[in-house]
């Protein structure tokens, strides 16, 4: 019987197994391609480096935190993003920011950043509102205590913050709402999976995509470009709205003077839907299951919100009180990182801990690895939001922790992720119970995001009088 069929929570939130012995290139391609995750081996949790050779390139995983402070912070131009992850992602993403390199993603930087810098969160703060209010009354024909899949909810509500921040209008949208269903057809397309990435091709040499992948993305792309192309309009016309999409769309370089053009907007916001998106959706449908599975945290995050968030009142400084769920949160993003690995690319000769390195090697940091290892983090696979209060938790926060990467390349929409999750978390578990389904435990997998391999299922009713139990104690 397991513990949750006993009725007792669980110690260690669930973990995919890890591989088992060694494989060869074509085995592993195949694990790889059903899951990151499980196609690795054990050991990487307590190595500080591993090497693998392949007949056309090796890589090395990198968990030692003064290499992944020299690959991200340091020397970040030395460790452009690799190739190998390019070609999967190109059909979607173009030339976005986030597969770009030199100096064109140094001119994206420039114009992306600034939409993200300082009051600007504060300026979309009452829409990311406006998606959590509107995920809660979406919620209540399903609050009946039958089991809801809860990342289909999630990512909903992560669409919806997306284009109401982007672009003014609600997930509703017919535009919207055709490209949320095309991208989760994309991600189930497998689209890093490409053999073709993994052959020394020359870069020129086009790459070769599944049918699925080309579709989706085609698909994708056509629905970003409308709403693309009548903001540029409205724009040109003097009557466009004061978002994101905006502000992105008249923001000039400051070296250049240069401005986005309407069609490389398109895959900036292509980008917008990996890194908005499916990552916010990812970590919060992880945080909803862990309070659930930890009943004690979810009434904490519960008081909190009931206490920090007036009903009917929208106000930026509310987020400073939400200090619980920005720790449960981040901690759902430690135990299962949005994005596992990022793959950086050698551009010179390196000596990495008395190895040689040669130039074009693939230089992996595995925030997966690195948030769960074993000569780092105290109890690294257990759910504790508290351990950030902790002398070890603090220094691994600093060192150790990468969720939205760091240094030149951090995520420009980590704030705003950072005030889009807990802000959600708390309005949800304001409104609603939020219970594990016996026997139904998720498996995460990862393709091009952390998610259970079958979705996860969480029992929801309506959450009554947490405030009258609570305030008098």
């Amino acid at each position: 019987m397991s513990d949750q069929q006993a009725g007792t929570t669980p110690s260690i939130p669930p973990k995919p197994e890890a591989r088992k012995g060694k494989v060869s290139l074509l085995a592993y391609f195949k694990l790889f391609k059903k899951d990151i995750l499980s196609a690795q081996p054990a050991h990487l949790y307590r190595a500080w480096m591993a090497e693998m050779r392949t007949p056309f390139f090796r890589s090395y995983l990198c968990n030692d935190p003064e290499l992944v402070d020299l690959v991200l912070k340091k020397r970040p131009m030395d460790f452009p993003k690799s190739e190998r992850v390019r070609v999967g992602l190109k059909p979607l993403l173009g030339e976005s920011v986030f597969i770009s390199n030199g100096a064109l993603w140094e001119h994206q930087r420039r114009i992306i950043d600034p939409a993200f810098e300082g009051g600007r969160l504060r300026t979309v703060f009452p829409a990311m509102w406006d998606s959590g209010v509107a995920a809660v009354e979406r919620l209540k024909p399903l609050a009946d205590g039958s089991p809801v899949e809860i990342e289909a909810q999630t990512s909903h509500v992560a669409m919806d913050v997306i284009f109401r921040t982007l672009f003014s209008v609600p997930i509703e949208h017919e535009i919207t709402n055709a490209a949320f269903e095309a991208f989760r057809a994309h991600q189930a397309a497998q689209p890093v999976a490409n053999i073709t990435a993994i052959l020394p091709l020359p870069r020129w040499l086009p790459r070769f995509h599944s049918r699925e992948t080309r579709m989706t993305a085609r698909t994708i792309r056509d629905l970003i470009g409308q709403l693309t192309h009548a903001r540029a309009k409205a724009i040109a016309e003097g009557s466009a709205p004061d978002d994101l999409a905006t502000k992105i769309m008249t923001t000039p370089d400051p070296e250049t003077g240069r401005v986005f053009e309407t069609d490389e907007m398109i895959d900036q916001v292509a980008i917008f839907f990996l890194a908005g998106h499916e990552t916010s959706a990812a970590a919060l449908a992880w945080a909803l299951y862990l309070l659930a599975r930890y009943p004690e945290w979810q009434h904490k995050l519960a008081v909190e919100a009931a206490i920090a968030l007036e009903p009917d009142k929208i106000y930026f400084s509310a987020l400073s009180k939400l200090r619980a769920s920005r720790s449960v949160f981040r901690e759902a993003m430690r135990l299962y990182p949005p994005v596992p690995m990022y793959v950086r690319e050698a551009g010179r000769p390196e000596q990495f801990r008395d190895r040689s390195i040669r130039r074009g090697s693939q230089v992996i940091l595995s925030p997966w690895h690195l948030h769960r290892h074993v000569r780092l983090w105290e109890r690294p696979d257990e759910f504790d939001p508290g351990r950030f209060e902790t002398a070890n938790g603090r220094e691994c926060l600093r060192s150790a922790y990468i969720p939205f990467s760091a240094g030149a390349r951090v995520c420009p929409g980590s704030a705003f992720a950072m005030a889009e999750g807990p802000l959600l978390l708390s309005l949800l578990v304001r409104a609603y119970r939020f219970d594990v389904v016996e026997g139904d435990e998720p498996v995460p997998v990862a393709q091009l995001t952390v998610r259970s391999k079958n979705g996860i299922r969480l029992r929801l009713t309506p959450r009554t009088d947490i405030l009258e139990k609570d305030t008098t104690q």
